[in-house]
């Protein structure tokens, strides 16, 4: 995936079209996710997110981008209306960083500062690769997810996930070359750990240390009453996490003395 973004880039650098014009600029707002911490609110924001880009417009319609975006995403049984998710008592902390490839469609006819329009609604699609470390509170105590197995996994899962970016916003011109947008986008992952958890609760005889065994099943830190089974079920079952990103952009554009105008 990796060698894939490379020579995408170089393709998005090299590439001779006539009448181009280059965009960079900045993104701040927040993040949310979509697991096995949060099934029914695919808009619940959990942390920030903030992210740097370059774009490179082919025309009035069409742009890549290339971003880097740092963002935290949390999540919490604690806070759950459910009793069930209560009663679990599971949480997680995970920062994210993520280097994407996007490709940008605009509905209408859009050049900051020598267009006709002031605005235009957009959609995007891309492809990236994001780091992520799932963490978890013990002992007042920070404490990395990943290595403790707390699922009894022969191996720790990843530390990164390819990640497919799509979503929609609109953008408006409001002075010379500067554009603000606002707009949501979601990341399929193709991991089911952002929030360390996927599938059955492990059996304590055969997690790595003590901290894996408090973490793996925390139903009864309170009530000193366990739900955690060996073999029950502890995440959703679904195959993937999703996380999300909704905020704004601000960005001033390179209009080239070719301009497609």
């Amino acid at each position: 995936m990796r060698k894939f973004l490379v020579a995408f880039l170089l393709l998005f650098i090299t590439i001779k079209v006539q009448a181009q014009t280059w965009e960079i600029g900045g993104a701040i707002g927040a993040a949310g996710y979509i697991g096995d911490l949060n099934v029914n609110n695919p808009v619940k924001p959990s942390g920030g997110f903030a992210g740097l880009f370059v774009k490179r417009n082919f025309n009035r319609y069409l742009g890549v981008k290339l971003s880097y975006s740092f963002a935290q995403i949390s999540g919490a049984d604690s806070t759950s209306s459910s009793r069930q998710f209560r009663d679990r008592n599971l949480s997680f902390k995970t920062p994210l960083n993520e280097l994407s490839l996007m490709g940008e469609f605009n509905f209408m006819s859009y050049i900051p500062d020598a267009g006709k329009n002031k605005y235009t609604p957009y959609i995007y699609l891309g492809a990236g690769v994001t780091s992520y470390a799932p963490r978890a509170v013990l002992d007042d105590k920070l404490v990395g997810l990943r290595a403790l197995r707390t699922e009894g996994q022969s191996n720790p899962y990843a530390t990164t996930t390819i990640v497919i970016p799509f979503g929609a916003g609109v953008k408006y011109n409001f002075s010379g070359k500067w554009t603000v947008a606002a707009d949501l986008g979601y990341r399929y992952t193709t991991t089911d750990y952002l929030d360390d958890v996927s599938g059955l609760y492990a059996d304590p005889s055969r997690l790595s240390s003590a901290a894996a065994v408090k973490l793996a099943d925390r139903s009864g830190e309170k009530t000193h009453v366990y739900i955690g089974t060996p073999g029950t079920q502890r995440g959703d079952f679904k195959p993937r996490d999703y996380y999300l990103f909704v905020g704004f952009t601000l960005s001033y554009t390179f209009v080239t003395s070719a301009c497609y105008y």
